[in-house]
């Protein structure tokens, strides 16, 4: 893998951890999140099933990126 590749690689994962991050934040604080009772609802549990999926794509990805780069080093 090139470095340039790994750099990318890299990037996305912590750029997919910044955006999830605030998607998680406004997906909570949404009024369409919850129920009147207080329960979550199916646009919650969807969302967040989404958003926890996104965390572990981006957490492979940038580990990828970071191994890349130590071999490149090396």
């Amino acid at each position: 893998m090139s470095r340039r590749v790994a750099w990318f690689l890299l990037a996305f994962g912590v750029w997919s951890w910044i955006i999830w991050i605030t998607f998680a934040k406004n997906l909570w604080a949404s009024s369409q999140s919850w129920a009147p009772d207080g329960s979550a609802t199916s646009f919650f549990v969807v969302h967040l099933i989404l958003t926890i999926v996104s965390f572990i794509l981006g957490t492979v990805i940038g580990v990828i990126g970071w191994r890349g780069l130590r071999r490149s080093r090396a």
